[in-house]
C-alpha cells in the first residue's frame, strides 16, 4: 500500500495526535459496551425496570451498532473519513447525554439505540483514520498501539463505571463520555487529515446499500422483540407472532437484496462460498452469544444475590481483560505456527469450564479469591486463546480486497451474537418482570444462564474441529 499524500509519523505531534483520538473515540464505544452491565442493577430499580428493559439497555444499543457498523464504513469512504469520524463522535456525545437523562426505560431505550448509530459511524472511522493517515513504516505500530491502549480502556471500564455509580450515580457512566468527545473533536480538527475513497466518492465505487442495511437491523430488531417480549405476553400471542414474522421476512429478503446486488452490495454473499469464512462466522455468533450472556448475567447477580458493590462488581472481571491484553499477542503467533484449529478448539473448552466453576458462586459468603478468580481466570484463558486467531483466519480466509467488509461483517457478528444471547436467555431460564430483584429467582437463572453459555461454547469448540482449517493464505510462511 503507497504512502497517502500527507503521511504521517508517529513521532510527529500530528501522528501523537491523531492516534489519541482514535483511542479516546474507539475507548467511549467500548466503555459503553461493557460497563452498562455493571449499572444495570441500579438503574432498574430506579427506573423501575423490568427484566425486558434491563434486555432493552443492553440490546438497543448493539442491535443498531451491529445492523449499521458497514454502512458507517462505507460513508466515511465515500464522504471522507474525518467528517464521519466526527459525526459519530457528536452523535454518540449527544445520544450518551439522552442516556443519561433519562427518566424512564422507554427514554432509555431510545436513547440507546441512537448511541449505536453512533458508534456504528464512530467505530470503523477510528481504525480507518489511522489505516489511511500514517506512513506505511507506522501503520503498523500506530494500529497496534490503538488496538493496546483501546484494550486498557476496556479494561478500566467496568472499574471505572463502578467507582462512578458508587460514588456519584449510574448516570455518570454515560455522562463521562461528553469530556472525552470534546477531546476527541478537539484533537481531530486540529490533527487528523481528510481521506477518502477517491474512486468512492466520484461515484465510481459500491452504490451505498441503505436498503441491506435497513433489512438488516428488520430482521435484528423482530427477532430480538419476539424474544424479549415472549415471556410476557406469552409465545403464541399477536405482538410476538407478527414480530417472528417481520424479523424472518426481514432476514430473507437482506439475503435475496444482498445476492442481488453482488459485489455492490454491504455484504458480498459470495464471500459465504468459503466454507471456512461461514465457518469461523457461525463459530464468532456461538462463542460472542456466550460471552454477552454471561456479562449480562454476572454483573447483575454479583450485586442482587451476593451482595457486592458496583465497583467490586466491575474489579472482578478486571484479570479477564487483562489475560486478552497479555496473551493475545502470543494466541496469534501460536495460531501462525500451528494453525487455527486447535486454539479455537480448545479455548471454547477452557472457558466452559470456567463458567461451570462460576456457578458456584453464593450469597454473601462467597470469596473472590477462592469462588470468582479461578473461574474468571479459566474463562478469561479460553477467550484470549480464541481472539486472535479467529480475527486473523477471518482475514485471511477471503481475497485481500475483501479484508474490510470480511472484519467489518465479524465485528458484527459477535455482537450479534451478544445481542440474541441477551434476548434468549431470560427466556430459556424463566427470567421476566422484576424477577431480577428476588434472590432465589435470580439464582435459579443465573445457574442456568450460565450451562447454557457452557454450552453453546462447547458447540463452539465442536464447530471449530470440525469445519476449521489453516486458511490458503496462512499456508506458506511470509
Amino acid at each position: 500500500m503507497t504512502a497517502p499524500a500527507h503521511a504521517l509519523r508517529l513521532r510527529s505531534a500530528a501522528g501523537r495526535g491523531t492516534l489519541l483520538a482514535a483511542i479516546l473515540a474507539s475507548g467511549m464505544v467500548f466503555l459503553d459496551s461493557t460497563v452498562v452491565n455493571v449499572a444495570l442493577p441500579r438503574l432498574g430499580a430506579e427506573l423501575d425496570a423490568t427484566v425486558a428493559g434491563l434486555q432493552w439497555t443492553v440490546n438497543g444499543y448493539l442491535l443498531t451498532l451491529a445492523a449499521f457498523v458497514l454502512l458507517g464504513g462505507a460513508l466515511g469512504d465515500r464522504f471522507g473519513r474525518r467528517r464521519v469520524f466526527l459525526l459519530g463522535v457528536v452523535w454518540f456525545a449527544v445520544a450518551s447525554v439522552l442516556c443519561g437523562l433519562a427518566q424512564d426505560t422507554g427514554w432509555l431505550v431510545a436513547a440507546r439505540f441512537l448511541q449505536g448509530a453512533g458508534g456504528a459511524l464512530l467505530t470503523p472511522g477510528s481504525l480507518s483514520v489511522l489505516q489511511s493517515s500514517f506512513h506505511p513504516d507506522d501503520r503498523g505500530r500506530a494500529i497496534g498501539a490503538w488496538s493496546g491502549l483501546a484494550g486498557v480502556t476496556t479494561a478500566l471500564g467496568p472499574f471505572l463505571g463502578g467507582w462512578l455509580i458508587d460514588a456519584l450515580s449510574w448516570r455518570w457512566i454515560f455522562f463521562i463520555n461528553l469530556p472525552l468527545a470534546v477531546a476527541v473533536i478537539l484533537a481531530a480538527l486540529r490533527w487528523v487529515p481528510e481521506s477518502r475513497d477517491e474512486d468512492a466518492s466520484r461515484g465510481g465505487g459500491k452504490r451505498f446499500d441503505v436498503t441491506g442495511a435497513l433489512l438488516g437491523a428488520l430482521g435484528l430488531a423482530g427477532v430480538t422483540y419476539a424474544l424479549i417480549d415472549a415471556p410476557v405476553r406469552g409465545l403464541r400471542s399477536l405482538p410476538v407472532l407478527l414480530a417472528v414474522l417481520v424479523g424472518v421476512l426481514g432476514a430473507v429478503a437482506f439475503v435475496l437484496v444482498e445476492r442481488r446486488q453482488g459485489e455492490a452490495a454491504m455484504l458480498p454473499t459470495g464471500l459465504f462460498s468459503s466454507r471456512l469464512f461461514s465457518a469461523l462466522n457461525l463459530f464468532t455468533v456461538v462463542v460472542y452469544a456466550a460471552l454477552g450472556g454471561f456479562t449480562f448475567f454476572f454483573a447483575v447477580y454479583l450485586q442482587n444475590v451476593v451482595g457486592w458493590s458496583a465497583v467490586r462488581t466491575g474489579l472482578a472481571t478486571v484479570p479477564m481483560t487483562v489475560l486478552l491484553l497479555v496473551g493475545s499477542a502470543r494466541a496469534g503467533a501460536l495460531s501462525a505456527r500451528i494453525g487455527p484449529r486447535l486454539p479455537l478448539t480448545v479455548g471454547p473448552v477452557i472457558a466452559a469450564a470456567g463458567l461451570l466453576l462460576l456457578r458456584r458462586v453464593g450469597p454473601a459468603t462467597s470469596s473472590y479469591w477462592v469462588d470468582v478468580l479461578p473461574g474468571v481466570l479459566l474463562f478469561g484463558l479460553g477467550l484470549t486463546l480464541v481472539v486472535a486467531p479467529l480475527t486473523a483466519s477471518v482475514l485471511a480466509a477471503v481475497a485481500d480486497r475483501f479484508a474490510g467488509v470480511a472484519s467489518g461483517f465479524n465485528n458484527a457478528a459477535s455482537r450479534v451474537g451478544g445481542l440474541l444471547a441477551v434476548a434468549a436467555l431470560p427466556l430459556l431460564v424463566g427470567l421476566s418482570g422484576s424477577g431480577y430483584e428476588q434472590r432465589a429467582e435470580l439464582t435459579h437463572a443465573y445457574r442456568g444462564a450460565l450451562a447454557w453459555c457452557a454450552g453453546l461454547l462447547l458447540a463452539g469448540a465442536v464447530t471449530a474441529g470440525l469445519l476449521v482449517h489453516r486458511p490458503p493464505r496462512q499456508a506458506q510462511p511470509s
